[in-house]
């Protein structure tokens, strides 16, 4: 049944439309889950490569957009490493939120909650406490040059084991940001399976410090990952969860809780977790009914942003403004902005939506 919404969404997502690029460009946004390391611009990478020579990683833009084009998780894994490397300093650490925070302005968002991997830079030998000076510095300097808050969720890189998750934990509990709202897993999934109980261990100390669970799941492995980060992480919010389509109890159980999933359809297609964009799960999980925030994940190195994937929103999946709206009224919803910030976000806009319908 063809309804006055579908042809509303239809004929808002025709590539000509102007009028919804403006509706997108205007809507204020928030940015659940973005990477530090993966939100550095081109030019920045460029910058950091030859400041720091010799890491494999390319000193010219051709060279480093190829370096970019991903065959797998693991292909991508190891280039996230390479750049991850390059990041020796704390004011690189600063550099990186700001120009994330500035990125994310022109694209009219208000607020991202950016994950850090603190094991990344132990292994490069920088202190925490200067790891965490610069992130406050940024969280600082962010809303009042560019009018991007900024929050942070550390993160286990889960192929790294016991070390990963203690060197985290401590970082997270002993000397956290001032922004710190969450705690985390990414990296390949299929290793968790080996260091499974210090990863709940992990959350669970997280969990009972006040910091909110928001894992990585079912982005390269099937829905028992999903149950896993539900089951022992005690996930508020989990991170891709495209997977969840394999297990129909699964949805059933996400539909029913409203457990937000943080999707990012550009990058499961340049990691090689779906074949083509027009073969993504987004449009089967909104009409399954699941609570879905869309995102940009690394955004530099899937020649991507947070409104690029609003447009693919609209121009591969068919969906409208008033759908749109919907996904970036989940997002301020799942966020953990204060309470009055969500307010005014979410009137914001339903002001934009009613002005232009």
């Amino acid at each position: 049944m063809t309804t006055d919404v579908t042809i509303q969404a239809r004929a808002d997502a025709s590539s000509g439309d102007a009028a919804l690029d403006a509706f997108i460009d205007a809507l204020p946004k928030v940015e659940l889950h973005v990477h530090l390391i993966g939100s550095a611009s081109v030019p920045t990478v460029l910058e950091l490569a030859r400041r720091h020579p010799g890491g494999g990683v390319p000193t010219s833009e051709e060279e480093l957009r190829a370096f970019y084009r991903f065959t797998d998780f693991p292909h991508f894994a190891r280039v996230y490493r390479a750049v991850n490397a390059l990041v020796r300093e704390p004011e690189d650490v600063a550099t990186l939120v700001l120009g994330l925070a500035r990125d994310l302005a022109a694209q009219g968002a208000r607020y991202a909650e950016l994950q850090v991997t603190p094991y990344a830079h132990h292994m490069v030998g920088m202190p925490r406490r200067e790891v965490t000076g610069a992130l406050d510095l940024a969280a600082r300097r962010a809303p009042e040059e560019y009018g991007v808050e900024m929050a942070y969720i550390f993160d286990i890189p889960g192929e790294y084991g016991v070390e990963a998750a203690e060197i985290t934990l401590a970082h997270a509990l002993e000397e956290p940001p001032a922004a710190l709202v969450g705690f985390g897993i990414g990296g390949i999934e299929q290793e968790r399976v080996h260091y499974r109980d210090a990863y709940r261990d992990a959350f669970t100390a997280a969990r009972n410090a006040g910091l909110h669970s928001v894992p990585h799941g079912g982005e390269m492995t099937g829905p028992e990952t999903i149950w896993e980060v539900l089951e022992g992480y005690g996930a508020e919010r989990v991170g891709h969860g495209i997977a969840c389509l394999q297990d129909e109890r699964l949805v059933a159980h996400l539909r029913e809780t409203r457990l937000p999933l943080d999707v990012c359809p550009t990058s499961n297609v340049c990691t090689g977790q779906v074949a083509r964009i027009e073969d993504h799960p987004l449009p089967r999980l909104l009409e399954e009914g699941l609570f879905v925030t869309l995102n940009s994940d690394d955004p530099p190195m899937f020649d991507t942003t947070l409104a690029g994937e609003y447009r693919t929103a609209a121009r591969v999946f068919g969906l409208g403004r008033r759908e749109l709206a919907d996904l970036a009224r989940n997002g301020v919803s799942a966020s953990y902005l204060a309470p009055e910030r969500k307010r005014a976000l979410l009137a914001e806009i339903d002001a934009l939506e009613t002005a232009v319908s």
